[in-house]
């Protein structure tokens, strides 16, 4: 295996994104059932089948474009239908509930290091080579992708879950106009990633607000890798 191979850069980040959105999605649907509302369920969308998951731009398009780039790859799945009325306590409810994707994130990232950790045992601190040298770097992007996610989801913006996180601590009649941002949610995206970074650096929000903490993040999950390590 080449590393400098496209096919190889782009499945070293393709892979762990995948996995990466689709456990975020299902964990929004394994939330919304808890709480009340079956939904997802009903419409087969607690799946672990990525087929079920894939939005053609956000899971397939996009961080294919960035992978080739060498730009860093993010994307996103079509969105697990959570109907707010159906949960027993729809406003804290639906909190809990965009919560629950970029915690399944860290819980992720947490099991790279530990998985991390366990690659480096069995390595003997030897270099990785062919296989070993794929799946090291499938867990190592897979640790980045998760905590990116994680934080970049929390932004407190329609559609990402740090929006719904902002709607169900607002006074009601501000929540709902503040939600009805989401229906722009495909152009608040582009000018958050692309056209806010074009006017200004300082305006780089994922570059200054989203960067900094994930890669102290990342740091401390290797960290925790290293000491599993030995």
């Amino acid at each position: 295996m080449n590393p400098d191979h496209i096919v190889y850069r782009t499945a070293v980040w393709i892979i762990p994104l995948v996995i990466a959105i689709v456990f975020h999605e299902v964990a929004h649907g394994w939330m919304a059932k808890w709480l009340g509302d079956p939904t997802a369920a009903e419409r087969r969308r607690l799946s672990f089948n990525p087929l079920r998951h894939v939005d053609p731009v956000g899971t397939l398009i996009l961080p294919l474009g960035l992978a080739v780039a060498g730009a860093p790859v993010f994307g996103w799945a079509k969105p697990v239908p959570v109907v707010a009325e159906r949960l027993r306590n729809p406003r804290w409810g639906m909190v809990a509930v965009a919560l629950a994707g970029p915690g399944m994130n860290l819980a992720l990232a947490a099991l790279a290091a530990i998985g991390l950790g366990i690659f480096g045992v069995t390595m003997h601190g030897a270099e990785p080579t062919g296989l070993a040298a794929f799946i090291l770097a499938n867990l190592v992007n897979f640790l980045a992708v998760n905590v990116f996610l994680a934080l970049f989801n929390l932004l407190p913006i329609p559609p990402f879950d740090g929006g719904h996180v902002v709607e169900g601590v607002l006074p009601r009649p501000l929540a709902a106009r503040y939600a009805r941002l989401g229906q722009f949610g495909l152009l608040l995206l582009i000018g958050v990633l692309v056209l806010l970074p074009m006017l200004s650096p300082r305006l780089d929000i994922v570059g200054r607000l989203i960067a900094p903490p994930a890669q102290a993040l990342i740091g401390w999950f290797l960290t925790v890798a290293g000491a599993i390590a030995g």
